[in-house]
């Protein structure tokens, strides 16, 4: 690990987003060597990383220190360093709800990175601020997101486009433009199969399938879904969304005993994600009624 060529540079390969704190013992684990290499670049970047671990475990006040250590690394010269210090100084911000500085930061971030042709990255701070942005401006960053890694020859970059296409889809449904829902939905799934994430691809399909009902083409959607089901039974796997929407389907098919069981199925599941309990008891309510024998 001394020699500078066998450092790991790309630490976004290190990340596992649902384990945060394996993460940040993955990157607490180079720190000796960063330390000792003088090279405070890379430095200041493994450190934003620790930084966004923490975060995401809610360690606000650690993650700021940590940032205060990087800020203090990178100086006054505009670098990739610099750039990843904004976007996670706003990302810690955006999870402790204090939207007004995070926006700030992923501004500065966005121009940063511009002028530094770091696309990937861009990309980034435009997503974030697609976030953070009042409602009426959200659709707005996520097309200037989209724009920028579409045209860009960045592997970086290029690597949002399943998850821009994916966040624009539901935007469009949001809005209840539907048609251009399913377009950005099918245009995600070719994205993430070209990649070959088996989970993206799943999600990637199911919101297909989603937008196809919401279209009112549930014949279409029905079977979708069903092919979904059939390749998580292979796997011996569930998955709770997907019984809802077959539920769904089945009922504005008018087949409501076809539907309960698979309504039931989903209450089962769904009921035991604090945040749908927290955030939509209706939808969950609703699940549990339809599931439920007269």
């Amino acid at each position: 690990m001394s020699d500078p060529s066998t450092w790991p540079t790309d630490f976004d390969a290190l990340w596992n987003y649902d384990q945060p704190a394996e993460s940040e013992q993955q990157f607490r684990a180079l720190l000796p060597v960063a330390e000792r290499s003088g090279d405070h670049g890379y430095l200041a970047e493994l450190l934003s990383q620790i930084a966004r671990a923490e975060g995401l475990q809610h360690k606000f006040d650690a993650a700021h220190t940590t940032l205060d250590r990087a800020a203090a690394l990178i100086g006054a010269r505009p670098s990739r360093a610099g750039v990843r210090y904004l976007l996670e100084r706003g990302r810690v911000f955006n999870s402790a709800q204090q939207l007004p500085q995070a926006h700030v930061l992923f501004s500065e971030a966005w121009e940063l990175a511009q002028a530094l042709y770091e696309d990937g990255y861009a990309v980034d701070a435009a997503h974030m601020l697609a976030i953070v942005a009042p409602p009426e401006q959200k659709l707005a960053w996520e097309q200037r997101a989209l724009a920028l890694a579409e045209q860009s020859a960045q592997p970086r970059a290029r690597g949002w486009l399943g998850s821009l296409y994916n966040n624009i889809g539901w935007s469009y449904h949001a809005l209840g433009q539907h048609e251009q829902a399913l377009a950005m939905f099918e245009r995600a799934l070719d994205a993430r199969t070209a990649a070959g994430d088996a989970q993206a691809i799943h999600i990637a399909r199911w919101c297909v399938a989603r937008g196809l009902r919401a279209l009112g083409r549930h014949t279409e959607a029905l079977a979708a879904q069903q092919a979904l089901q059939h390749t998580l039974d292979a796997r011996g796997a569930s998955d709770g969304y997907v019984y809802e929407e077959l539920g769904e389907n089945l009922l504005a098919l008018g087949q409501a005993e076809a539907a309960r069981p698979y309504f039931a199925r989903a209450y089962t599941e769904l009921a035991q994600d604090p945040w749908l309990a927290e955030s939509e008891p209706e939808r969950l309510a609703r699940l549990q009624a339809l599931g439920t024998n007269a």
